[in-house]
C-alpha cells in the first residue's frame, strides 16, 4: 500500500488544526451542523445529478482504493516477464499454462492462457487492449466523479453563505448578535473550500494516478507477453521494457526489490 493519500490528507488537516490553535479560533464555532449538512448533501446531490446512479455508487465504492491502492514497481513487472520469457524459451509456450494458474492478476492470467492456447498475436493484442480499457474505465469514472464534486463544493458553500447572510440582514435590529451571525455565515464557504481541496480533489487525483499507473503496468505486460509469444530473447526483452519506463521509476523499483530481498533472501518468486 502506498500511504501518500493518507499522509497528505492528515498533514493538510493537521496544518489547518494548527492554524486554528495559533489563531485562537473556537473549533466548535466551525463545526456547525447546518452548513456541514448543506455542503456535503448538496455537493453529493448535484454530483449524482451530473452522472448516473450506477456510476455514483461505483465511485463511492472506489474510495477505499484511493487510500489503500497498491503501486507495483515497474522493475518487478519487468523481472517477472523476463522470467516468463526464459521459461518459454527453455520449455516452450505450453509451459506458460502452468504459470497462468499461479497468477493473481486476471489480466496476466488471461494473456498467458491465450498464449498457451495458440491465439494469434494480432488477435491477442486487440483482446488485451480492449480488456485494458475496460479495466481502467472504473477508476477513471470514479476520478471524474470526485473531481466534479471538488468543483461543485466551493459554489455550494457560497450558496450556504448567501442564505446565512440573508438571515443576518433580517436581524439588523439585533446588533449584539450580528458579529456571531456573520461569522457563522462564512462557515459554509469554509466547508465548501475545505471539502473540495482536502477531500474530493485529492481522492479524484489519486484515483486518476492509480489508473495511469495501472495503464503503464498493463502496457508493459501487454508488450512483454506479446514479445514472449514471438520468442524474443529474454535479455533484450528486459532492455526493451526498461526503455519504456522513466529512469526514476526503475530506480524506485530497484530499491523496493532490494528491501524485499533483505526481508526474505530465500524468496526468488516475482509477482506480476
Amino acid at each position: 500500500m502506498d500511504p501518500a493519500t493518507i499522509i497528505g490528507i492528515v498533514l493538510a488537516f493537521g496544518a489547518l488544526f494548527g492554524m486554528i490553535q495559533l489563531e485562537g479560533v473556537n473549533l466548535m464555532g466551525l463545526l456547525l451542523p447546518a452548513p456541514i449538512i448543506l455542503v456535503f448533501g448538496a455537493t453529493i446531490g448535484v454530483g449524482i445529478a451530473g452522472t448516473t446512479i450506477r456510476d455514483a455508487i461505483l465511485s463511492f465504492t472506489k474510495i477505499p482504493r484511493a487510500f489503500t491502492g497498491k503501486v507495483i514497481p515497474p522493475q518487478s513487472v519487468i523481472d517477472g516477464i523476463v522470467g516468463l520469457a526464459e521459461k518459454a524459451r527453455s520449455e516452450g509456450l505450453l509451459s506458460l499454462e502452468a504459470e497462468a494458474e499461479k497468477m493473481d492478476d486476471p489480466f496476466m492470467k488471461g494473456a498467458l492462457q491465450n498464449i498457451a492456447d495458440g491465439t494469434d498475436g494480432e488477435e491477442l493484442r486487440i483482446l488485451l487492449e480492449d480488456e485494458m480499457e475496460s479495466r481502467l474505465a472504473a477508476d477513471r469514472t470514479a476520478s471524474k466523479f470526485f473531481m466534479s464534486l471538488g468543483g461543485y463544493a466551493p459554489t455550494v458553500g457560497i450558496v450556504g453563505t448567501v442564505v446565512s447572510l440573508t438571515h443576518v440582514l433580517e436581524n439588523l435590529a439585533q446588533p449584539d448578535e450580528l458579529g456571531h451571525m456573520i461569522a457563522a455565515a462564512f462557515v459554509a464557504t469554509l466547508w465548501g473550500l475545505l471539502t473540495a481541496n482536502f477531500l474530493w480533489l485529492p481522492i479524484g487525483a489519486r484515483l486518476k494516478k492509480l489508473a495511469d499507473l495501472d495503464e503503464a503496468r498493463m502496457t508493459l505486460l501487454l508488450e512483454g507477453v506479446l514479445a514472449v509469444q514471438a520468442g524474443s530473447q529474454p535479455r533484450l526483452l528486459g532492455e526493451r521494457l526498461k526503455a519504456m519506463v522513466p529512469s526514476h521509476a526503475l530506480e524506485q523499483g530497484a530499491k523496493g526489490a532490494k528491501a524485499t530481498s533483505r526481508v526474505d533472501a530465500g524468496d526468488r518468486g516475482v509477482s506480476v
